[in-house]
């Protein structure tokens, strides 16, 4: 089925042919690999903070709150510390950026075991791991949506299912730590981490071309006359031979003289041309093979030999052009009190069922199905998702209201099946939208700027990790229930859904300004 309403993507100043597209397979499921294993590191970490909870304070000593202070830094900082992942990915490329963040984990396990009080232990397996987290994973998600277009949705959700199956860590880790005490599991745990850095390494540049058509007219005449722009695309590694515009260029809305063209060092070539081939006397024809044994043009000088433009180099620099993007606003709504909300039923609910007298080994049951069960909800997901029917954010929107009204039935789940089906229930909708986190932002922002939208986006989103625990815990010792912190998480699941409605008004904005 073909979609008939326009595309909340974007606008895009130029068109890309074929060549350009992404590869959507191939070493893209090397990625994806990738991305898996990010994901389950990521997640299960943080699942298994619960039991080296317990071991710290026994061992280490300090209150409950001073403990969790350290689950809370290394959680919100993988939100947190996006925009400081943006620049460092911007200046030496993505593969060594997410090689850092493995070595940084594992460091930061691996000098736990000196650890002696808790600040030490916010610093090394607060600070350090929840650094390094933020790197692999915004390494892994920019670079999923590099290799995939087509298969996004899917190649995401097939990623993100490691968040699901890491619930395979937590036998591991408990065993680890009745076997050699939690600094000898620190120490198996850390080494196991560092297996990051071979996966890191999969984390291959992209290398093609691509060619951009502007549409500009002659001084003289009123027929269009089409530029060609020969770009490589070297993945984050190599942008010195980037010449992606500016949105405040006027090459992006409004035609452009001759002359102007060649003010830039800009070659006009017919459509139908390989390569623009632009006679400097009358008869030299310039060409330029690139590395990659593509043909690239250069203007010549006077001694006919070709010269490179001199192109901009890798810059330190964050991108805030998306905070002119209606679009940014309505995903980074969403994805705040998304992530306000979904870490609350993640901690609390072991909480819960103890309080309603249900036996540790049934709890560990209800989690094991809620993992598996949101395992196989985000495959399907990322798989219905791309079949496009219908727009990605509508499914979204869908998953999101669930998961709210899902939440705040949870108060009247008393006994040991409601609260099984209330977990099986908040799974299924909780994997769904967590598959179309990354093609939502993807179809509202275009994958040129996606970068750059999910480090800002992120770190917005961090704050809320790093409060919405708090907040729950606060809301128990208040009531004396954890009821209403699943209703203050599903309320948040709610308001999260809201901004999705604005959708079709920002993009008539968007339309009637154009």
């Amino acid at each position: 089925m073909e979609r008939t309403e326009s595309e909340p993507e974007a606008e895009e100043s130029t068109k890309q042919h074929d060549g350009a597209e992404a590869p959507d397979g191939g070493w893209g499921w090397m990625i994806m690999l990738n991305f898996f294993l990010v994901n389950v590191s990521t997640m299960g970490t943080a699942k298994n903070f619960a039991i080296f909870f317990v071991a710290f304070q026994e061992h280490v000593g300090g209150s409950s709150e001073q403990i969790s202070w350290i689950g809370s830094i290394m959680s919100s900082l993988r939100f947190l510390a996006a925009p400081l992942v943006t620049v460092v990915c911007e200046i030496i490329g993505e593969r060594p950026a997410s090689v850092i963040g493995a070595c940084l984990v594992g460091i930061g396990c691996l000098i736990s075991i000196l650890a002696t009080n808790i600040p030490f232990l916010c610093v090394s397996m607060g600070f350090l791991t929840g650094l390094g987290f933020a790197s692999l994973y915004q390494v892994a998600a920019v670079m999923i949506v590099k290799y995939f277009k087509k298969r996004l949705a899917l190649a995401n959700a097939i990623g993100r299912s490691g968040m699901g199956l890491s619930v395979i860590l937590t036998p591991f880790v408990q065993v680890l730590i009745e076997t050699y005490g939690w600094q000898g599991a620190l120490l198996i745990y850390g080494g196991v981490m560092l297996n990051l850095v071979p996966s890191s390494m999969l984390l291959r540049p992209i290398n093609m071309m691509k060619k951009k058509v502007v549409s500009i007219k002659h001084e003289d005449k009123q027929t269009p006359v089409h530029l060609k722009i020969v770009e490589t695309i070297e993945d984050s590694q190599d942008k010195t031979g980037t010449t992606e515009p500016n949105r405040a260029d006027p090459l992006d809305h409004e035609s452009i003289s001759m002359n102007n063209l060649q003010h830039v060092g800009l070659q006009l070539a017919p459509e139908n041309d390989k390569c623009s081939e632009v006679p400097e006397n009358g008869s030299h024809k310039n060409k330029h093979p690139s590395r990659n044994g593509n043909q690239n043009c250069f203007p010549t000088n006077k001694e006919g030999n070709s010269k490179p433009q001199p192109f901009s180099c890798k810059q330190c620099h964050v991108d805030f052009s998306q905070l002119k993007n209606p679009f940014f606003y309505i995903f980074t709504w969403s994805f705040l009190f998304s992530q306000l909300a979904y870490f609350i039923p993640t901690f609390h609910l072991a909480a819960r069922a103890k309080t309603l007298g249900i036996e540790p080994m049934d709890t560990a049951y209800i989690i094991s199905m809620a993992g598996i069960t949101e395992t196989v909800s985000l495959l399907l997901s990322g798989w219905i998702a791309d079949q496009n029917w219908i727009k990605k954010y509508h499914y979204h929107k869908m998953y999101l209201i669930f998961c709210g009204v899902t939440n705040l039935l949870c108060p009247l789940a008393t006994t040991f099946p409601l609260l099984m089906t209330y977990s099986v229930g908040f799974a299924i909708f909780s994997g769904g939208y967590l598959a179309l986190i990354l093609p939502v932002l993807v179809e509202f922002v275009g994958a040129s700027r996606f970068h750059s939208a999910l480090g800002h986006a992120s770190f917005i989103a961090g704050l809320a990790v790093l409060a919405g625990p708090p907040i729950a815990g606060w809301l128990h010792d208040y009531t004396q229930t954890y009821a209403y912190s699943f209703i203050f998480a599903g309320s948040c699941y709610l308001v999260s859904s809201l901004s999705l409605f604005l959708a079709p008004v920002a993009q008539k904005w968007r339309q009637e300004k154009s």
